[in-house]
């Protein structure tokens, strides 16, 4: 007897399997940057920020060092670099700092950036007032702009004895394309200019 039509049926139904993952895959790729901040507001993963209107009225003298981390992503034709490596901020204190982004390639580039905080356990603490974290930034050629943070480290940190030994908190963020788009060619020569950054 021909086992023939069994292995015809087992085919066409690994091929339906393949055919559902890899749809599942790009579904899941398109939608991972509002997924991964859903999912770091919920569990609190990656040292999750918390966001405030304002800063507190008051502040607290222990004082935190806070660094700037920049990064690209593989196949994001974009220079991206912090204005200042590190402050120095006293507790419940307003800072504004400043990002800086290039798009290098010759074609308009959409970008949008995820971030961590770490320690992560130093993440409840840190509050971000302005931000262009998981906000769409695009950027013609050669076009530069710069965007800015502004956070405090919030004084209720010193009731949490395990940060008693934390001196600074890094603050870092990664741009990635925002969908799929082409990959830029070379880069061209290009008029830098400001743009007036998303908040």
């Amino acid at each position: 007897m021909s086992k023939a039509p069994d292995v015809k049926a087992k085919n066409k139904k690994t091929m339906l399997s393949l055919a559902m993952m890899t749809t599942g895959m790009l579904c899941l790729a398109y939608a991972s940057v509002p997924l991964y901040e859903i999912f770091c507001q919920v569990t609190g993963f990656g040292g999750t920020t918390q966001h405030s209107g304002a800063a507190p009225s008051e502040t607290n003298e222990r004082l935190m060092r806070v660094r700037f981390d920049a990064n690209v992503a593989h196949g994001m034709p974009w220079s991206f670099k912090t204005l200042q490596t590190e402050v120095t901020v006293k507790l419940g204190e307003e800072k504004l700092i400043f990002y800086k982004a290039k798009n290098l390639s010759n074609e308009p580039i959409t970008g949008v950036a995820t971030f961590n905080v770490t320690p992560e356990k130093s993440g409840p603490f840190f509050d971000k007032i302005a931000c262009f974290c998981f906000e769409n930034q695009t950027l013609a050629p050669g076009e530069e702009i710069e965007m800015p943070v502004s956070f405090f480290v919030d004084p209720e940190l010193v009731k949490d004895r395990s940060l008693d030994g934390v001196k600074t908190i890094t603050l870092s963020y990664t741009f990635f394309r925002a969908k799929e788009q082409p990959l830029a060619q070379a880069p061209a020569a290009a008029t830098e200019k400001a743009a007036t950054p998303k908040l």
